[in-house]
């Protein structure tokens, strides 16, 4: 069984199709966000500390880290202020961590400072990055996101999607890297803007899954994108791509519509043993106005133990 590795210092979890799904905090990330981007460059890192506190104790099992303030010289600016955010991060809390970035030096400085075993944020089917980001994910023995694109861009065309995440997964293993390392984004297109959007993405996951035989990940509210109550759509998706195959995603954990969808197809998929995590998390509901569950606090959503994007990758963003 096909099982990747992520840790922090003190905590580690697996991502794996036997485990739970693994929510990946998505808002320590600038990107369209004016008012995060304007305090990270004044060195004010408020929110990103409120981000990361607020996250972990909504259940994420990780939290993904941007610090892509600006295309103004990014090689210079983004790699010092990435390992600020990280140091900062990692201190606060003890959740693996995801390295994001399409900028290598900053990637790569990101991994000289991360503690344990964090994932790389990422790298695409452009020889440029295939060339720049594997030798680092083999040097500093991580794991990666492979997202599945290339110089084309990003095709319609599911099959070509396919091809791009099995040749990033051979180009990897012609480095040394294992194919469980490797953690392939399908891309989720919007569903309002391409109606088969969804029945796209669930074949490439049993492909994915079957053939390729990696762990997955997305950028969860891409498939919402321009429609009304995403968060209504992205609820609905999340059983939909675990059944699928889809072992993590980029998301907002703080959003408890689609915290229950996860730890709901947890229970209903066998990676909740005895109900355990939904019990603990929801035998103090209550009513609330508009009918929705309120929770007690959450415990962490992942499968972890106790141990020793993103706007360039879709064509949607966040759900705020």
């Amino acid at each position: 069984m096909t099982r990747t590795i992520v840790a922090s210092a003190t905590r580690e979890i697996v991502i794996g199709f036997d485990q739970p799904f693994c929510v990946i905090g998505e808002r320590i990330n600038p990107t369209g966000r004016k008012k995060l981007a304007a305090e990270m460059i004044e060195g004010n890192f408020d929110t990103v500390i409120k981000d990361a506190l607020e996250q972990v104790a909504a259940g994420a099992t990780m939290l993904d880290v941007n610090a892509g303030v600006t295309a103004v010289n990014p090689n210079e600016t983004e790699p010092p202020l990435l390992v600020k955010t990280l140091e900062i991060v990692q201190g606060l809390v003890d959740v693996p961590l995801s390295i994001d970035s399409s900028v290598t030096a900053a990637i790569e400085a990101g991994l000289r400072v991360a503690k344990g075993r964090p994932l790389v944020n990422s790298v695409t089917g452009e020889e440029e990055k295939l060339e720049a980001i594997l030798p680092l994910v083999k040097k500093y023995d991580v794991p990666v996101v492979a997202i599945s694109n290339d110089e084309t861009g990003i095709s319609m065309d599911p099959d070509v999607r396919f091809a791009v995440a099995k040749k990033i997964v051979e180009r990897a293993m012609d480095h040394g890297i294992k194919p469980h390392d490797i953690v392939v984004d399908p891309l989720v297109m919007p569903i309002g803007a391409l109606g088969d959007a969804g029945r796209q993405v669930f074949a490439l996951l049993r492909r994915l899954r079957e053939e390729l035989k990696v762990n997955t990940t997305c950028g969860l509210s891409n498939i919402s994108f321009g429609l009304p109550h995403r968060h209504g759509i992205n609820a609905g998706f999340i059983p939909m791509v675990i059944g699928a195959g889809m072992t993590s995603a980029i998301m907002n954990p703080c959003r408890p519509q689609e915290m229950e969808a996860v730890r709901a197809a947890n229970v209903l998929n066998g990676t909740d043993a005895n109900c355990t995590n939904w019990i603990m998390t929801y035998r103090d509901h209550k009513p609330a106005e508009g009918g929705h569950a309120v929770a007690a606090a959450a415990p962490a959503a992942g499968g972890g133990r106790r141990g020793g994007r993103a706007a360039r990758a879709g064509a949607g963003g966040r759900a705020e």
